[in-house]
């Protein structure tokens, strides 16, 4: 199943982080500056902004172009020179782009038994992107939340600037003079467009996610590689999801989930997860074997541990996400994977 967007697909087919970046001195400065040490931050600031992590590295590498062609050190921070740059492209990349969003903004759950309809594009969702490439390593902590599939999800609600203004000041901690004048705005502008996005989003943030033990995850990834349904079902929370993009098909509630769980032929008998991290939550590559026996890429499975119980799972079906996340294209000895 081929689904990469012609911009993801250049991204790949250059290397995921895109062309190096230039590493000596900028114009007109005298001193090396390493635009590689603000591409974290940026690309977790372009991905809240777009919502696909190919995008946002597409968005990050412009801004760099930019930026050494342009900075001048009379202007200030070389931070907030590329937060600027960034922020241009990020809204010229808008102007034609679709909403994108999580299934549950597109459609009711679904009943158990519904066929799954018709794939939509790439572009109609909100993708996964791993944190180390969105959350810089000493804000993972605090910086989960806001790089959640939903949360990014409820900011394609906002217009652009609206969302370039929340982002940059409730997930950033800008001060609103700082936002004024990146945005060539007013204070008062800023404050006003921040208490509009504020109430857009008043009713779409996700409730946060409280902590749990990390040994929750080897028993989903032990139940899921023996296709333990009564094991699964007994992690999940009563009014859990279960959503599947590219399909707008999902469910809700344990009951139903464990209904299709139980379905025969499911192929998750002979599945194997390896593990990994995708906006602030467990992710794992799901693997399942061709018709020689060989594991290959099948799905990237994102699961919403909340306390002991799971509250969410969103199976990304395809193998367009593996070299994202640095997951290998073939398992070398599949029965060692999960744990």
């Amino acid at each position: 199943m081929e689904r990469k967007s012609s911009r993801g697909r250049a991204t790949q087919e250059r290397g995921c982080t895109g062309v190096e970046a230039p590493k000596s001195t900028l114009p007109g400065d005298d001193v090396a500056v390493d635009l590689e040490a603000h591409r974290v931050e940026l690309t977790g600031y372009c991905y809240r902004m777009l919502g696909g992590p190919f995008e946002a590295e597409d968005a990050v590498q412009e801004t760099f172009v930019r930026a050494w062609r342009t900075f001048d050190p009379e202007r200030g921070r070389l931070r907030t020179w590329l937060y600027s740059i960034a922020t241009n492209v990020c809204l010229d990349m808008l102007r034609s782009a679709q909403r994108r969003a999580v299934a549950m903004d597109l459609t009711s759950p679904a009943a158990v038994g519904t066929p799954l309809g018709e794939p939509l594009p790439d572009g109609a969702w909100v993708q996964p992107a791993p944190d180390a490439r969105v959350l810089p390593a000493d804000e993972v902590a605090v910086g989960r939340e806001t790089v959640r599939l939903a949360f990014v999800a409820a900011l394609q609600h906002l217009p652009p600037r609206q969302r370039a203004v929340l982002i940059l000041r409730d997930v950033l901690c800008w001060k609103a003079s700082e936002v004024a004048a990146l945005l060539s705005t007013t204070v008062v502008s800023v404050n006003s467009a921040l208490q509009r996005a504020r109430a857009t989003l008043a009713d779409r943030k996700p409730a946060p996610l409280q902590p749990f033990d990390r040994g929750l995850l080897e028993r989903y990834a032990a139940a899921f590689e023996r296709h333990d349904v009564e094991a699964l079902v007994a992690l999940l929370h009563e009014d859990a999801t279960m959503s599947m993009p590219p399909f707008a098909w999902w469910l809700r509630g344990r009951a139903d989930i464990a209904t299709a769980l139980s379905f025969g032929d499911s192929g998750c008998e002979t599945a194997r997860l390896v593990p990994t991290w995708a906006n602030g939550v467990p992710a794992f590559g799901q693997y399942r074997p061709d018709e020689q026996g060989v594991h290959r890429p099948f799905a990237l499975v994102l699961v919403e541990f909340s306390g002991d119980l799971v509250i969410g799972s969103t199976t990304f079906l395809g193998d367009h996400l593996f070299e994202l996340f640095g997951l290998p294209v073939i398992l070398s000895d599949p029965s060692r994977t999960s744990g």
